[in-house]
């Protein structure tokens, strides 16, 4: 199997999120994409101490209505700071078998050299990095800190690097939807209307849970 994976603190999820779960889905012929929420993000502070258990439900309530999205609390289930490596590993041996294609946009692709154990990652999943449209990476091997790249050739053709592992670094140029979930939480807070930048499943779960209310109101 084909399998997707898409991290984030997910707080909340938003429309923008499900696009590009569903784009790199179809063109990349994905069986499923596993959706994971981010116990402790290792790299950012997770804005109102949303609890990763309203964070997950919230994930569910959002693809519950599409059989080819999954989640999964695996990042919850282990104690420390969730590093994407680490979340590979174990997922790795939950799905011994299943080709892995994990998610990023361009920004988390230009610093992946400050991410933890960075250069297992490669031979651990398939990279799909999504770009907003025509804002291509001109240099992929180039942003890629140079202690690795001699681990890559460039298929120009398929606009891929290739891995001495065998998986690959595929860039795709997304729809873009310029939505944040820190706008969200800011209009939460403001009392404005959320509606149509996120499911109608995660907005009555905000709402009925009270979250993103704390905010200052401006």
């Amino acid at each position: 199997m084909k399998l997707g994976i898409l991290g984030g603190t997910f707080n909340p999820i938003h429309m923008a999120h499900l696009r590009i779960a569903e784009e790199v889905r179809e063109r990349c012929g994905l069986d499923r994409v596993l959706f994971i929420p981010a116990a402790t993000p290792p790299h950012k502070v997770l804005a109102d101490d949303i609890p990763f258990v309203d964070r997950h439900a919230m994930v569910a309530a959002a693809i519950a209505d599409n059989p080819d999205f999954m989640v999964t609390d695996l990042e919850n289930r282990r104690a420390g700071k969730s590093y994407s490596v680490h979340t590979l590993e174990l997922l790795r041996e939950e799905y011994p078998d299943d080709a892995f294609y994990f998610i990023i946009g361009m920004d988390s692709y230009r610093s992946l050299g400050i991410w933890k154990d960075f250069p297992r990652l490669f031979a651990l999943t398939n990279l799909v990095v999504a770009a907003r449209p025509g804002s291509p990476c001109d240099d992929p091997l180039g942003v890629l800190p140079v202690v690795i790249q001699q681990e890559f050739c460039y298929d120009e053709n398929a606009h891929m690097l290739r891995h001495r592992s065998g998986n690959a670094v595929i860039f795709l140029e997304e729809t873009f939807l310029d939505i944040s979930s820190t706008h969200v939480r800011q209009l939460v807070a403001q009392g404005r209307s959320i509606r149509y930048l996120l499911p109608d499943a995660v907005e009555r779960y905000i709402y009925r849970h009270g979250l993103y209310r704390s905010q200052e109101r401006s």
